[in-house]
């Protein structure tokens, strides 16, 4: 099942995604209008979903203006160098990087969510915009120290990131999130697919264009730490909500690891996309300030 937060006629609601239709599940009140109070209902929720999704109106999905799913999340999590060929290019480009030991996480926080869709903003205070695909985890269940067995079973499903990325503030803080943490620069959607869609999350072909240029091909097999091993290290230290956001990694091919570094331009339009859930695009646009 694909989920999916939108807006139409200034509303905002939930709906399942049905070919080139959305099922406004939320429209007579009987479920939230948001997915985090949604998934908050864990596994009656979805099975309400399932039910309501055939007598629901039905919009065109060309008519409404899809939103990232989780429009305001808790938490807004994301994983550093969790792909090899990632690390050997960032290697590469500066000899002195040291790869991280054990998992290292930097938050994106929730002003940085961006619709599947919508322009990305470049800040007028840097040139050194950059682009990372992803495969995002979204949290259906309130969890702690989750151990890596019982992982799958604390996953609402998944979606797809765009870590964008502002390299030179990224590289004058420790912790590398005043480089990630931007409005606007964590694009997320278009929907939520549950895992029985999915199958095994670590083998997803995940790809990032520009210009219709391929820049990113890689597969989510090539993570260092798996999908469960990030939430229980995740959770030994806090509870996760339903509705957070956890950012897997990206692989090889980022701008600002080539020689010379290619960062994005206004005007360029970034793509990407995860197998099995679909695609995000957005254009790049100057800030308004």
């Amino acid at each position: 099942m694909k989920l999916a937060s939108f807006e139409i006629d200034g509303r905002r609601s939930i709906g399942v995604v049905l070919g080139d239709a959305i099922a406004d599940i939320a429209a007579d009140g009987a479920l939230p209008a948001t997915m985090e109070a949604f998934l908050a209902l864990g596994p009656a929720g979805i099975d309400a979903a399932r039910a309501a999704a055939a007598n629901a109106p039905h919009h065109e999905l060309g008519a409404v203006h899809l939103l990232a799913p989780v429009t305001r999340p808790q938490k807004y999590l994301a994983i550093a160098a969790n792909y090899q060929s990632h690390i050997d290019e960032v290697l590469a480009a500066n000899p002195s990087y040291v790869p991280p030991v054990h998992q290292r996480w930097f938050t994106k926080l929730p002003t940085a969510t961006n619709g599947p869709y919508d322009p990305i903003p470049m800040p007028p205070e840097s040139s050194e915009l950059d682009y990372e695909a992803e495969l995002a985890i979204v949290i259906g269940t309130r969890c702690r120290r989750v151990s890596v067995a019982d992982a799958p079973s604390v996953v609402a499903g998944y979606t797809v990131c765009n870590d964008v990325s502002v390299r030179d503030w990224q590289k004058r803080s420790p912790t590398i999130m005043l480089g990630k943490a931007w409005d606007g620069h964590g694009p997320l959607g278009p929907w939520i697919v549950t895992p029985d869609e999915i199958g095994d999350p670590h083998a997803l072909r995940i790809t990032c264009s520009v210009n219709g240029e391929v820049r990113q091909n890689g597969s989510t097999s090539e993570m260092i730490h798996d999908c469960w091993a990030q939430i229980a290290y995740l959770s030994t230290v806090f509870t996760l909500e339903p509705g957070d956001v956890i950012a897997t990694g990206t692989p090889f091919g980022t701008g600002g690891s080539a020689k010379p570094p290619r960062y994005l331009a206004i005007g360029d339009v970034v793509r990407c996309e995860v197998e099995k859930i679909g695609a995000i695009e957005g254009i790049v646009v100057a800030e308004a300030v």
